[in-house]
């Protein structure tokens, strides 16, 4: 906690930290140093200093829509600002396989889910979205412009 602290208040907008997939894939997916509950307490924290907060899912790995869902109310309810969604896309043959490509209009209808119902401030979603992805980059940083600009007229 005192680490995510010490980063979010080092003067960076934007505190980004990838859960990577939904709860029930964490221990296949993920270094099992991190879980889930360990990466939603670091984004809350993050979240507690004022920073605007962004994670990250890879969709095809075998989750279900409704476990998608579920992990961005998670994120929402500790306060997640951004997210992005992605396809999976297995890096060598000693990597995971791939369970599913998902079509663009399953990204687009998960966007407009995590955007009109789960309350994101901002989805970026698509089959090549990374969490880096630089159209939503542009976008974030108008965000922040924006509400600064709020913030010293109000």
């Amino acid at each position: 906690a005192a680490a995510t602290r010490h980063l979010a208040e080092s003067g960076l907008d934007v505190y980004a930290h990838n859960i990577e997939t939904v709860e029930r894939l964490q221990r296949l997916v993920r270094d099992p140093r991190a879980n889930y509950a360990q990466s939603l307490a670091m984004l809350k924290e993050a979240k507690g200093c004022g920073v605007y907060t962004k994670s990250s899912i890879m969709l095809g790995l075998g989750e279900t829509i409704e476990e998608v869902k579920q992990t961005m109310h998670d994120l929402r309810a500790v306060g997640v600002d951004i997210l992005t969604l992605g396809q999976y896309l297995q890096p060598t043959p000693l990597h995971l396989d791939v369970k599913e490509f998902l079509t663009p209009e399953a990204f687009d209808e998960l966007r407009e889910y995590g955007e009109e119902v789960a309350g994101f401030r901002f989805v970026a979603s698509g089959p090549l979205v990374r969490s880096s992805y630089k159209a939503g980059e542009f976008f974030i940083e108008n965000m922040i412009k924006g509400d600064k600009q709020q913030q010293q007229q109000g």
